[in-house]
């Protein structure tokens, strides 16, 4: 029972960080890329974008791996039709909040930490 609980909180965590959660990359994938770009940002400022967005990607897949290993074998009654549609919706959401990282960069919003602190 244990190792089952374990394994629900992995995918869980996993399903939060994945593109098929969309709905919480504002949430949850933005301000671990956002930290991890700051982070990054201060060895080398103009870092800060390219960082995001690589920040973002890794945490997408690091949510696809945490689903996999949490639900390995669950899943087996979802119609490959159905997976494929999901598959589609993600990567084109996934895809959306890039551009939206960029914009938001390009317009002043989004700064990495060093800079609103002022350093």
């Amino acid at each position: 029972m244990p190792r089952r609980f374990a394994s629900g909180i992995v995918a869980f965590i996993g399903y939060l960080l994945s593109p098929l959660s969309w709905w919480n990359d504002a949430f949850v994938n933005l301000p671990l890329a956002w930290l991890f770009a700051s982070l990054v940002s201060l060895a080398w400022h103009r870092l800060f974008v390219p960082a995001m967005l690589l920040g973002y990607w890794l945490t997408n897949i690091v949510g696809i791996l945490m689903m996999a290993q949490g639900t390995a074998g669950v899943a087996a009654g979802d119609s490959p039709r159905f997976r494929q549609r999901r598959l589609v919706l993600s990567l084109v959401a996934a895809t959306g909040y890039t551009l939206l990282i960029v914009l938001l960069f390009l317009f002043g919003v989004l700064k990495p930490l060093g800079a609103i602190l002022g350093r």
